[in-house]
């Protein structure tokens, strides 16, 4: 199975060629979008070649979801921590958008590995924004506590109008993801991957791993919700996770997996059904190809016989 990337590569591509190309750049102006509708608005001029706007979109949050200013609890102290003096906050930030940062260029590292590191982390935006307020409660249950002044259960946006929702508590941290397809045959295919997944994770392999539960009804943790958080034609994912699970380097891998896990599932979802739409191709080929092959043979079959009536005919005229 493929996992996705944090770092967006249009983005990492266009701050590589911007340091790149030095005085010899050209502007840019372009919007790119990526899955779950988070949107990028890159700026450049050579008027002023020292810094690079970067605007960014995140998915419309849902009503029960928790914000601070606009953006995910957390996000302003995640940035400053991430970039340093690389990145500026601008406020308020480009009409459209949730955040707009300044990318000063001569502040990054002179050192190419250093460099890289940072223009990678600067491509992870994503990450580092949406992921902020599930780093800081899993932060808290590496050391087995719980983060104060939050409610016993947390609501995350990571879809345009949908969350997923975490208990917190000082030995676990339990996670629901309410799973959402527009399409039928989406809610067909993923309520079968979801099963084989909590079925994979049973392995002895696996042992290490949170441990999954896919349920038709809402677990006992949402109880209270309101009902539109709660719809769910696929059923509900709940993953528990453990101190284990977050240290040390852990942590950063954990976050970026929870916080694309319906991507992650909706990803294998089509391949899949791409992969039974090309079977059902190939195998309508093949019966196509038999038809034919029958049909020329019937043709044959009947030449043959029509040729052979007529010779006999033939023959009987030329004896009388």
């Amino acid at each position: 199975m493929i996992l996705l990337q944090s770092p967006s590569r249009f983005l990492l591509q266009i701050l590589k060629d911007r340091v790149l190309s030095g005085d010899k750049g050209v502007d840019i102006d372009c919007h790119t979008v990526e899955f779950d509708d988070v949107r990028y608005h890159i700026q450049f001029s050579m008027r002023n070649a020292k810094v690079m706007m970067l605007s960014v979109a995140l998915p419309l949050s849902p009503p029960e979801a928790i914000l601070c200013d606009g953006l995910p609890l957390g996000a302003i102290d995640a940035i400053k921590a991430s970039y340093g003096t690389v990145v500026q906050i601008l406020d308020p930030p480009q009409d459209g958008f949730d955040l707009t940062m300044k990318i000063i260029l001569t502040k990054l590292p002179s050192d190419e590995e250093q460099r890289n590191a940072v223009l990678t982390q600067i491509a992870s935006v994503r990450e580092v924004v949406l992921g902020a307020p599930l780093k800081l409660l899993l932060k808290h249950l590496s050391s087995k506590t719980v983060a104060p002044n939050v409610d016993k259960l947390v609501a995350l946006v990571h879809r345009p109008n949908e969350s997923f929702f975490l208990a917190p508590q000082a030995d676990k941290v339990t996670i629901v993801y309410p799973m959402r397809f527009q399409d039928s045959i989406d809610v067909v295919l993923a309520t079968s991957f979801l099963q084989e997944f909590v079925e994979a994770r049973r392995t002895a392999a696996l042992n290490n791993a949170p441990s999954c539960m896919w349920s038709p009804v809402p677990p006992l943790e949402l109880r209270g919700m309101n009902a539109d958080a709660l719809n769910a034609n696929a059923g509900f994912v709940t993953f528990v996770v453990s101190p284990r699970h977050v240290e040390g380097r852990k942590l950063d891998k954990t976050v970026w997996s929870l916080l694309t896990f319906h991507a992650y599932v909706s990803y294998h979802v089509k391949c899949s059904e791409g992969f039974m739409h090309t079977r059902m191709r190939r195998r309508v080929e093949s019966l196509i190809q038999a038809l034919d092959r029958a049909k020329s043979d019937a043709e044959k079959l009947k030449k043959l016989v029509h040729g052979g009536s007529l010779r006999r005919l033939s023959l009987k005229n030329e004896g009388n």
